[in-house]
């Protein structure tokens, strides 16, 4: 009897592998419903407007991202949510007042550019939402102003805290409207209070781990309490930590699964080293917020980081290990 050979074919999703029921789903779902607080938060200090730019941002990297994958005649990924998650970041690190066809573009970016011409999700090297961030402020002046406060988007524009604290100068705003919210900024960024329980969220759904967020506040805090300004310590260091977009850019952009270490140690060092450069580009850069290129600057170093800590073989000594 001739002998029948039988092919089977398996399909592996992208490294890093683990046992579990999650899925990227599950994942991006925990995640939006991480992000709601601060969503609910910037609808009542910059209003409706809101949910329009925060809603089109959503629907455009979904519908680049089904556009993109039909016309090369790939499998459909919209459903696993991963392009609603970076449309929703992307708007909330740009002001309330952003023109749509601007944010549309940097949704462009984000999910063609950033995302799917390295492969789709898994095989990106660095956060698409910050890129696309980082890509728009070829419109500086759309970017940096329509800053606005608590009254609404016809209220009058008011600088951020962190443009004062640029200057080395305290901001008009109280530590305590800093922690609440009610300050001018980013849609999705002047809340640390709602971005903080969005963060709680995430770590009691196990969906990320401490050690990048609490490395990247804890080398803030350090930096800015060693290194006051000539300011009341603690004030300082509290209003470093509640500004820019640091809550948000700790929790949810620094622990994005593919562009952050996977190993334990590598992790710590990604996180000190977001801070540290995001400390430095406040401190002497010649733009007010450093949180996003620290962020983007350490996706680049993720291979070489993820070599610290990496546990050695089974059955292999620790010389031939490292060899």
């Amino acid at each position: 009897m001739a002998s029948m050979k039988y092919f089977y074919e398996l399909t592996v999703s992208s490294s890093p592998h683990a046992h579990g029921n999650l899925t990227t789903q599950k994942i991006m779902r925990d995640v939006l419903i991480a992000l709601a607080p601060a969503l609910i938060g910037s609808v009542y200090f910059f209003g409706p407007q809101v949910l329009l730019t925060t809603a089109v941002s959503a629907a455009a990297c979904a519908f680049f991202e089904w556009l993109y994958r039909k016309l090369l005649h790939l499998d459909s990924t919209v459903y696993d949510l991963s392009a609603v998650v970076t449309g929703v970041l992307l708007a909330f690190v740009c002001p309330v007042t952003i023109p749509l066809w601007c944010l549309i573009i940097g949704d462009f970016f984000a999910i063609i550019v950033v995302k799917q011409l390295f492969g789709g999700i898994g095989k990106n090297f660095m956060n698409p939402a910050l890129a696309a961030r980082a890509f728009m402020f070829s419109w500086p002046v759309i970017m940096t102003s329509g800053f606005q406060n608590a009254q609404w988007v016809d209220a009058v524009t008011e600088a951020t805290p962190l443009a004062a604290m640029h200057q080395g100068q305290l901001p008009a705003d109280s530590l305590l409207s800093m922690f609440l919210g009610n300050v001018g900024g980013c849609i999705g960024e002047t809340s640390a209070l709602l971005l903080l329980i969005g963060g709680a969220y995430l770590l009691i759904r196990k969906i990320i781990s401490i050690r990048i967020p609490l490395a990247y506040l804890a080398t803030v805090a350090i930096i800015a309490f060693v290194f006051p300004m000539g300011h009341d310590r603690l004030v300082w260091t509290g209003m470093q930590l509640c500004s820019g977009g640091l809550m948000l850019g700790a929790f949810f952009m620094a622990t994005d699964y593919v562009t952050s270490p996977v190993t334990k140690w590598g992790q710590v060092l990604f996180g000190i080293g977001c801070g540290a450069i995001t400390m430095v580009i406040r401190y002497f850069g010649g733009y007010n917020e450093g949180v996003s290129y620290a962020i983007l600057v350490m996706n680049t170093c993720v291979v070489l980081l993820d070599k610290v800590g990496r546990p050695r073989k089974y059955g292999t000594k620790k010389k031939e290990a490292k060899a």
